[in-house]
C-alpha cells in the first residue's frame, strides 16, 4: 500500500476503500502518514466497518465516505487482550505498594502507548480541524473512553468534527459483493453478495 500511494502522482487523487478490524498501529501509521503527505485529495470509502487501525487510515482522509450503517472505532492501544486504558485505571485503583512489579512495567508501557497514539491523532488531524479540535477527537478515540470495538456511527463521527459524508457510491457497495467471505473463527459483519427476498429467492 505504501509503494502505491508513493507512486501516485502528486495530483493524482487518491480513493481508499477500507474494511478491516484494524491491526498494528506502526503499520497503520505509515499508511496513514503516507496518505496525509499527498498533495491530492484523499478520500477513504468505508463500506462496512474500518475498525481500530482502519480508523487511524480513515484520518489521514479529506473526507471520510461510509454507507448508512457503516462505522469507525476508536484507536486506543491495546497491550495484548487488553486496553492500554484499562491497565492504568487498575493500578491507580490500588495502593502501589500492592501493585506488583509486572503490573507496574505494563502499566508504563500503557502511558506510553496511549501518549503516542493520541499524539498521532493530532498530528493526522490538526492541519484540517485545528489544534484544538483535533485533541478533542483524539481524547475521544485514543484514550480508551469506550471499549475497542464501540461502533461509532457516522452521525457520532460527524458530531466529533470529523469530515464525513453518507453519499457511498453505488458502484463500491457492488464492488463489495465480488468478494468472498473468509471463514472466521470470532464473528464479524458478513456480506449476503445476493439479494433476498420474503420467499427466499435471490
Amino acid at each position: 500500500v505504501l509503494r502505491a500511494i508513493q507512486l501516485t502522482e502528486d495530483d493524482v487523487p487518491i480513493d481508499l476503500v477500507l474494511h478491516t478490524p484494524g491491526g498494528l498501529v506502526l503499520a497503520s501509521l505509515q499508511i496513514a502518514r503516507a496518505l496525509a503527505a499527498h498533495p491530492a485529495r484523499v478520500t477513504v470509502f468505508v463500506p462496512h466497518y474500518a475498525m481500530s487501525g482502519g480508523t487511524l487510515l480513515a484520518l489521514a482522509a479529506d473526507e471520510i465516505v461510509l454507507s448508512p450503517h457503516a462505522v469507525l472505532g476508536p484507536v486506543d492501544p491495546q497491550l495484548g487482550q487488553t486496553a492500554a486504558a484499562s491497565v492504568l485505571r487498575a493500578v491507580e485503583r490500588k495502593p502501589v505498594e500492592r501493585v506488583d512489579d509486572q503490573t507496574l512495567i505494563l502499566a508504563d508501557q500503557a502511558r506510553m502507548a496511549i501518549d503516542q497514539v493520541r499524539g498521532a491523532v493530532v498530528e493526522l488531524l490538526e492541519p484540517k480541524l485545528g489544534r484544538e479540535a483535533a485533541e478533542r477527537v483524539a481524547d475521544q478515540l485514543a484514550t480508551g473512553t469506550t471499549t475497542h470495538d464501540y461502533p461509532l456511527t457516522a452521525a457520532e463521527a460527524k458530531a466529533l468534527g470529523l469530515p464525513v459524508s453518507t453519499e457511498m457510491p453505488e458502484p463500491l457497495v457492488r464492488l463489495m459483493g465480488l468478494f468472498a467471505q473468509p471463514v472466521r473463527r470470532q464473528p464479524s459483519v458478513e456480506y449476503i453478495p445476493l439479494p433476498r427476498s420474503r420467499g427466499g429467492d435471490a
